[in-house]
């Protein structure tokens, strides 16, 4: 037996893997989000397409073609990848094609969202916030990264602004002679973060509070109209719209809620019309066509309803000085012959 002591175990650091040249949001987002789990904290970006190089890494994203998830390989580009979120997690409806993003998210979501949030990764309350950034932050990210258009149609303008754009915008230019591109990446890693943490933030403080806020409206919809096609909501800044179609959904309402009714910060009333779907700028029942742009006393003297402010010209929104006068207006507007729903 030698009496030599036995040898020190080597630290090395832990490496993230992913490409050098033009960055893109889906890796910077993927380094992100593993950075903020414990084990890649302090972990190094190895950017890179030396293969040799990027087997040393612990884990890699979005190059090196192989997508396994026991030995942290994460990517997309190969021509036999086809995953999305559903094929991969039955349980999830979404079947945007994943990107190093999605994938990332995938499989370490939960966990780093119970991690920011401080709630076990099991909590309902995780796995709700979850849904709510994979299908408005995270998916947006894996469509464009992998050219999926947001509509078969033929879009009538572009969107030049979105995240992905301003991520693209911080590559060197093609004539930019002495611009470091890793710190160019680090800042979109920088600026990607902070939009990240400030969406899972707002689920968290803003979004799901306002659930309880919507619950007790539906269920308080009679005592505003006996239709029960008019809502009062208690807090006029509340986002309702994606919790009043979950509700609907899971309580099976029955006819659907036209308006809502809330105080705007001068202490007026708005009533607003239920889109026909969340991001759609058509209405289920809006506003009379004849009041529309019109203000004020005009309004008033026209629609026979006091106190009126206006109607908006697209006739989603208009505005009453008081609760009565915006009830006077939903009322109204619901004895419309239905055939001018739009």
């Amino acid at each position: 037996m030698s009496g030599e002591p036995p040898a020190k175990k080597v630290h090395t650091m832990v490496k993230i893997g992913t490409h050098n040249g033009s960055f893109h949001c889906d890796e910077v987002l993927a380094c992100f989000m593993l950075k903020q789990l414990p084990r890649y904290k302090d972990a190094e970006i190895v950017r890179t397409r030396d293969q040799k190089q990027l087997d040393q890494c612990d884990i890699v994203v979005d190059v090196g073609g192989v997508f396994n998830p026991e030995t942290h390989r994460y990517d997309h580009h190969q021509r036999t990848f086809s995953e999305c979120m559903n094929s991969l997690r039955p349980d999830k409806k979404w079947v945007t094609k994943l990107s190093s993003a999605g994938l990332v998210y995938l499989h370490f979501g939960h966990e780093i969202l119970a991690n920011l949030l401080e709630l076990p990764a099991a909590d309902p309350v995780t796995d709700i916030i979850y849904d709510k950034v994979y299908e408005n932050f995270v998916e947006e990210v894996d469509a464009i990264d992998n050219g999926i258009n947001a509509t078969d149609e033929e879009p009538r303008y572009r969107i030049s602004t979105n995240l992905s754009c301003r991520v693209g915008g911080l590559n060197p230019k093609w004539n930019d002679k002495d611009v470091d591109e890793n710190e160019r990446f680090h800042q979109a890693v920088k600026m990607v973060g902070e939009e990240f943490l400030d969406r899972v933030n707002y689920y968290k403080t803003a979004w799901l509070p306002a659930r309880d806020i919507v619950l007790k409206a539906v269920n308080s919809r009679l005592e505003v109209d006996p239709s029960g096609e008019i809502m009062c909501m208690a807090e006029g800044g509340a986002p309702w719209k994606d919790h009043l179609f979950n509700i609907e959904e899971e309580l099976k309402i029955s006819p659907p809620i036209k308006y809502v009714l809330y105080a705007d910060n001068n202490g007026h009333w708005r009533v607003q019309c239920v889109p026909l779907k969340l991001g759609s700028f058509e209405n289920r029942l809006s506003l009379p066509e004849e009041w529309r742009g019109i203000r004020d006393d005009e309004l008033s003297e026209k629609s026979g309803i006091p106190g009126c402010i206006f109607i908006h010209a697209s006739g989603f929104i208009g505005g009453n000085k008081t609760y009565e006068g915006a009830l006077a207006i939903a009322r109204a507007a619901l004895k419309q012959p239905r055939c001018a729903e739009s």
